[in-house]
């Protein structure tokens, strides 16, 4: 706390703001708290961890030392096939190779290995492994048991040894074994090793063996099927006369295989062709023929178009055109005119004759096409009839050779499997490799008094911190002057440094000393707490022993040296011990005799008390304290010396189990509550306040004396080098 200066809240209380961190919300976890824990907690922390780093140490010498050799193994799970029969298993997916390596590694750690290892390496009848169950035979077992039992023995100590380390980063595992013998480390972590690289090729024989076991198997099988169903489908052709154009299958555009067409259906598409074709030269004929019906034949085109028939109209027109010219010069009896009349007759007729042949020749054409296409009329209904009556009994026939297709694909599929497998037969296809062999270790790997004494410290460390929270948790004692205002809900009016009894007299003498600096700052608190002149005070405190009587009188004497006339009462009937402060010894007159009136209060004060101070003690008195200090004479006595002095300072008695304090404050200005740090309980002390707050008392504040900064976890520079005065800071 430095420079410490009072605030008035809004409420009228009056707080004090030291400039760190008591008017500021208290967290539930800080710096300073963790600080004071381990502060005081750490003969119990340092005893726990001791303990601990010992308890380490001898573990570590009475462990017997384990030697561990490794050796590495590649893993390739994307295997590069070199023919096709290969790749029996299916292929890892990305982001399975994580879950395949962890398989791996099951596998290396499975029983199977090590009984491999144990029976490689004969490990049940060597004495260096399993010990003296090799050589000495268990009561009641005969050989089988005891054989069985060794082989067991050996399989748990190579399955408990073994370990699998699989990196993230590539494919290499290691294959480490851990053993108290360094040569049985080099050599199980080699056998292991190798057995798990040699299962894996075994097992991909194995795989290859047995599939080509199983095809072999099918395809005789299917074989079988086959030829029984080939001969199913003929002789069903052969009874219902189905008949194919070819024997074989034929096939589609899609690659499917399709029965072949029989001769009847192939008949039919022939006959439906040509009736088709028939029939449409018929239609043309016809359309030909009715066009030209009553046309003459010379107009016809083909007439016209006939050379012949051209040729004989041009020798007709010649000779025509001769005889009209003969029969203007000549009369008909003319020979050369009768030979033209002959030839002009004669062409006429083989002109006619020709051209209604080629009209005739025209209509003969649409005649033959049409009985033509009555005759294949007939018989496309005749074949069709026949197909119809072979496609009912195509139905059974098609189902059968359907079968017998399906069992001849299944049958070449198996059987170009059968070849890829058998090509496949001699290639490893394993997927591990032995990287590099295990080398005999040089040293020990574990105990590791390093690891070891790390793990004490953690440990010890986490057990003694749990401890100590444990004990933090259930320890309410007011420790800091943060505390104080939290917990209490009271002004805090200042605090006092713990001295020690043996130099509590060395600081009170020495008005610079840190114990008279800090009562310095409670006065001036005190003052401006409670204003005014001819106050009265009293100082109390929960329980007995925390220093209410020597802050009592330390203020008192801070009031003197200002000046103020102070009168400091001793009002601890039971137990008084403010004269000791004084360097006197207890008086046979004090304050209740005063109050009684028995002697005069100025032969009742202690002698030679500094200027402005007087101090009234308490004499040994047989009188009940409850029955005075609730009578009027000690009211009576506040007011008739109350203006006498500017301040009445009363030291109580602690409130906790007595009336004396409660009594008091209802008379006093103000009271003053001490608060011992590191042994005064926050329950005890929220009581002693709640009970003379009860009473009427007005609280002034909290005074925590004894205060240790280490206890409450700051440093001791931080709170009293204000304190210090000159070249004191440095002593």
């Amino acid at each position: 706390m430095t420079n410490a200066s009072l605030t008035r809240s809004p409420n009228e209380h009056y707080l004090l703001d030291d400039g760190d961190s008591a008017g500021a919300p208290a967290s539930l976890i800080s710096l300073s708290m963790i600080r004071g824990i381990l502060f005081r907690q750490r003969y119990m922390l340092a005893g726990i961890i001791g303990l601990a780093l010992v308890a380490a140490l001898v573990f570590t010498l009475l462990t017997r030392p384990m030697y561990s050799a490794a050796a590495t193994v590649r893993i390739e799970p994307f295997v590069s096939y070199i023919v096709n029969g290969q790749n029996l298993s299916p292929d890892i997916p990305t982001n399975e190779v994580d879950r395949f390596m962890q398989t791996q590694s099951t596998v290396i750690t499975s029983r199977k290995i090590a009984y491999e290892v144990v029976d490689a390496r004969k490990l049940a009848d060597r004495e260096d492994f399993i010990g003296e169950l090799a050589k000495v035979r268990p009561e009641g077992a005969d050989d089988k048991a005891w054989k069985n039992m060794r082989r067991e023995a050996a399989a748990d100590l190579v399955t408990g040894g073994t370990r699998v380390v699989i990196p993230s980063e590539n494919r290499i595992m290691t294959i480490s074994y851990s053993s108290p013998s360094p040569t049985i480390a080099a050599e199980l972590a080699n056998a292991i090793t190798d057995a798990f690289v040699q299962e894996d090729v075994r097992r991909s024989i194995e795989t290859n063996t047995y599939a080509r076991n199983y095809l072999q198997t099918e395809i005789a099988k299917l074989q079988q099927r086959v030829q029984e169903s080939e001969v199913a489908t003929n002789a069903y052709a052969r009874i219902n006369g189905i008949v194919a154009q070819a024997p074989m299958l034929a096939a589609t555009n899609d690659g499917q295989a399709s029965p072949a067409q029989t001769v009847k259906v192939a008949t039919l598409a022939s006959v439906n062709q040509t009736y088709t074709e028939t029939r449409a030269k018929r239609i043309a004929a016809e359309q030909r023929w009715n066009a030209i019906a009553n046309v003459p034949a010379a107009q016809l085109p083909e007439v016209q178009q006939n050379s012949a028939i051209q040729e004989m109209v041009t020798e007709r027109s010649k000779a025509i055109t001769e005889l009209s010219q003969l029969r203007q010069r000549y009369g008909e009896g003319y020979p050369r005119l009768r030979e033209l009349n002959a030839q002009v007759t004669s062409l006429t007729t083989q002109i006619n004759s020709a051209t209604a042949a080629v009209k005739n020749s025209i209509r003969d054409e649409y005649l033959i096409a049409q009985r033509q296409e009555s005759a294949l009329e007939s018989e496309l209904s005749k074949v069709s009839g026949d197909t119809l009556v072979e496609q009912d009994k195509r139905v059974r026939y098609n189902m059968l050779d359907r079968e017998a297709t399906a069992l001849r694909a299944q049958l070449s599929s198996l059987l170009a499997r059968y070849n890829e497998i058998s090509a496949a037969a001699n290639l490893n296809s394993g997927t591990s490799t032995k990287l590099d062999a295990a080398r005999v270790p040089g040293g020990p790997v574990s105990p590791s008094l390093p690891k070891n004494m790390l793990i004490g410290l953690l440990l010890g460390t986490a057990v003694a911190v749990g401890i100590a929270l444990l004990r933090e948790i259930f320890d309410d004692r007011i420790r800091s002057t943060d505390e104080v205002e939290r917990k209490l809900g009271l002004p805090l009016l200042g605090f006092t440094p713990d001295v020690g009894d043996r130099d509590l007299a060395e600081e009170v003498s020495d008005p610079f000393s840190l114990l008279m600096e800090s009562y310095s700052s409670i006065r001036s608190s005190v003052d401006f707490v409670v204003p005014g002149k001819h106050r009265v005070l009293q100082i109390t405190s929960s329980e007995p022993s925390e220093g209410k009587s020597l802050t009592a009188a330390t203020i008192a004497r801070k009031y003197a040296q200002l000046g103020r006339r102070t009168l400091l009462i001793d009002a601890d009937l039971r137990k008084p011990s403010l004269f000791a402060l004084f360097g006197t010894k207890r008086p046979d007159v004090g304050f209740v005799e005063v109050l009684l009136g028995d002697v005069k209060f100025e032969d009742a004060l202690i002698k030679g008390t500094p200027e402005n101070l007087d101090v009234l003690p308490v004499a040994r008195s047989k009188i009940n304290p409850v029955e005075l200090l609730s009578s009027q004479v000690l009211i009576d006595f506040v007011e008739r010396y109350r203006e006498q002095y500017s301040l009445i300072i009363f030291d109580s008695v602690p409130v906790m189990g007595l009336a004396d304090a409660p009594l008091l404050s209802r008379i006093a200005d103000a009271t003053i509550f001490i608060v011992e740090a590191n042994r005064a309980h926050y329950g005890q002390a929220k009581t002693a306040i709640r009970r003379i707050a009860s009473a009427g008392a007005k609280i002034a504040g909290v005074v925590l004396t004894k205060y240790r900064a280490g206890e409450a976890g700051q440093s001791y520079d931080y709170h009293y080098q204000y304190y210090a005065y000159g070249d004191r800071a440095k002593d």
